[in-house]
C-alpha cells in the first residue's frame, strides 16, 4: 500500500471516529456512558465505541488481503464490544467490589460471572481468532504455525490489556497509540494501523478536554488493533519478543505505578502533561500560603500602636510601655500572640487570607497612647 493510500486511510479514520461519536452520543440509552470525573465535570464514555468501530473498519480497509482484514475486525470488534459491557455493567454496584484478575477469579468460585471475567474472555477469544485468521506466510509446519498462533493471540490480547492499564489520565492511552501507530503505519503492515492512528488524533483533543473517556471499549479496541498490526509483520521470534516484553510490562504494574513512573522521568512527564487541563490545588503554592499569613501577621504593613516618645518605626514592646498605661501594650501584644497560631493551623494554604483581619485589631488601640500627650 503506498503512501498517499495510508494517509488518506488515516484521514478516513479521523472522520470516521468523529462521526461515530456523534452517531452514539444520540443514541436515547446515551446516558448510561455518563460519568463525572474527579473535578465534577460530566463526560462521556462514548469515545470507546466510536474509536472502537472507525478504527476497525478503516484498519481492515487498509489490510490488503480478506483474511488479515477479518483478523482485524475481530480484534477490534469483539474488544470494543466486552469493553463496553464491562464499562457499563462493570459500574454497577454488586460488580465494584470485584477488581483486578484475582477478584474475577474469586467471584467465579463463588458462583459469580462478573463483566471483568466477560471481558477478558472475550479480548482472548478475538485475540485468539485473530491471530488464526492472520496469513501463514512462512510455511512451518503444523508446529510451528501452532506457536506463532499462540504467539500472536498472546500479543494481541496482551496489547489491549497493557493499553487498558494506560488509561488512567485524559489522553494517556491516545497518546501512547500514537506513539506506538505512527511507527507501524510506515511498515509492511502498516495499512493495518493507519485507520487506528487517524481515529486516535481525532478524539484526542475531547479527550484531553475532558469531554469525552475511551474507557475499556476504547482501549481495548485500540491496543487489540496495533497487536494485529505488530503480529502480521513478525514471525515466531519476533511475536515470542513482543509477548516477553507485553508480559514484564504486565508483571510490573502489579509492583510499580506507570502514573508515578511517568512522574519521576521528565520527558514522559512532559509528553504525558501536554495538552491536559492543568490541575489547580487549592490554596495555590503551599510554601507561599505557609509563609504568607506570617507576614501579614508578625510584620503589619500597617503602623504598630506607639507611645510618648517613639517614632512610628518602632513597634511596641513590653520594654516600650509607659507606666501609666500598661495594659494597651499588653493587649496590642496578645492580639499579636492570638493571631499567630490561627495561620499555622493545618487549613493554612486553604484560609491564607483569614489571618489579616486578626493582624489589623490593634490598630483603634493605638490612640490610648497618644491622649497621654494631651
Amino acid at each position: 500500500m503506498g503512501l498517499l493510500a495510508r494517509a488518506a486511510l488515516i484521514g478516513l479514520g479521523a472522520y470516521g471516529a468523529r462521526a461515530a461519536l456523534r452517531v452514539v452520543r444520540d443514541q436515547p440509552r446515551a446516558k448510561e456512558l455518563e460519568r463525572t470525573n474527579f473535578r465534577g465535570r460530566t463526560l462521556t464514555l462514548a469515545g470507546g465505541p466510536a474509536l472502537a468501530v472507525s478504527a476497525s473498519v478503516t484498519s481492515a480497509l487498509g489490510a490488503g488481503d480478506p483474511r488479515t482484514a477479518a483478523a482485524a475486525l475481530a480484534a477490534g470488534l469483539s474488544g470494543g464490544a466486552v469493553g463496553l459491557y464491562d464499562d457499563v455493567v462493570g459500574a454497577r454496584p454488586d460488580q465494584k467490589a470485584d477488581k483486578g484478575f484475582r477478584g474475577h477469579l474469586r467471584a467465579l468460585r463463588e458462583g459469580r460471572v462478573t463483566s471483568g471475567l466477560v471481558k477478558i474472555a472475550g479480548v482472548g477469544a478475538g485475540a485468539l481468532v485473530a491471530a488464526a485468521l492472520l496469513p501463514d506466510r512462512r510455511g512451518r509446519g503444523r508446529l510451528g504455525r501452532a506457536a506463532e498462533v499462540a504467539l500472536g493471540a498472546g500479543v494481541i490480547a496482551g496489547s489491549a490489556n497493557l493499553m487498558n492499564l494506560l488509561d488512567l489520565r485524559p489522553g494517556r492511552a491516545l497518546k501512547a497509540g500514537l506513539l506506538v501507530g505512527a511507527p507501524l503505519t510506515a511498515t509492511r503492515a502498516g495499512g493495518l494501523a493507519a485507520g487506528p492512528v487517524g481515529a486516535s488524533a481525532s478524539l484526542l483533543p475531547a479527550d484531553l478536554g475532558e469531554e469525552i473517556m475511551l474507557g475499556d471499549s476504547g482501549a481495548n479496541a485500540l491496543g487489540a488493533l496495533l497487536g494485529v498490526s505488530a503480529t502480521a509483520r513478525t514471525g515466531l521470534f519476533g511475536r515470542a519478543v513482543m509477548l516477553a516484553g507485553i508480559a514484564a510490562l504486565t508483571a510490573a504494574s502489579e509492583k510499580v505505578s506507570f502514573t508515578k513512573v511517568i512522574e519521576r522521568t521528565p520527558v514522559l512527564r512532559e509528553i504525558d502533561a501536554w495538552g491536559r487541563i492543568p490541575v489547580q490545588k487549592p490554596g495555590g503554592d503551599p510554601a507561599s500560603a505557609v509563609t504568607a499569613p506570617r507576614t501579614v501577621v508578625g510584620q503589619s504593613a500597617e503602623p504598630m500602636p506607639t507611645v510618648a516618645g517613639a517614632t512610628v518605626a518602632d513597634p511596641v514592646t513590653p520594654a516600650d510601655t509607659a507606666p501609666p498605661k500598661p495594659k494597651v501594650a499588653k493587649k496590642a501584644v496578645r492580639a499579636v500572640a492570638q493571631a499567630a497560631p490561627a495561620a499555622q493551623g493545618p487549613d493554612e494554604a486553604d484560609h491564607a487570607t483569614d489571618a489579616a483581619p486578626a493582624a489589623t485589631k490593634p490598630r483603634p488601640r493605638a490612640r490610648a497612647p497618644r491622649r497621654t500627650d494631651s
